[in-house]
């Protein structure tokens, strides 16, 4: 079992920023992929980011160059960093952990952290 905590999340005006964090704890060690999420009202959830365990990082092509994801290994934490909010960002941002046990992959779902961006 995983257990994820999301933290981070506010009202910020369009072009600020902020940083979320995703903090994992249980059995961390069957973790391979560390990713962000986000679902706004009436969307289906999309990826934002995804970080692997060899440090190989991926991410949504609208987002390239606003979002930064990293990690932190002595504290268990996976960051996005978010610049140059819009609008169109506003949503919940949920952390997800890839693990794998026997072959089979099952995945860990934090409990969201809401973004909203407005003037």
């Amino acid at each position: 079992q995983v257990q994820l905590v999301e933290s981070g999340g506010g009202l910020v005006q369009p072009g600020g920023s902020l940083r979320l964090s995703c903090a994992a704890s249980g059995t961390v060690s069957r973790i391979f992929a560390v990713g962000w999420y986000r679902q706004a009202p009436g969307k289906q959830r999309e990826l934002v980011a995804r970080i692997t365990n060899d440090g190989s990082k991926n991410y949504a092509d609208s987002l390239k160059g606003r979002f930064t994801i990293s990690r932190e290994n002595a504290k268990n934490t996976v960051y996005l960093q978010m610049n140059s909010l819009k609008p169109e960002d506003t949503a919940v941002y949920y952390c997800n952990a890839a693990t794998t046990l026997w072959g089979t992959t099952i995945n860990y779902w934090g409990q969201g952290t809401q973004v909203t961006v407005s003037s």
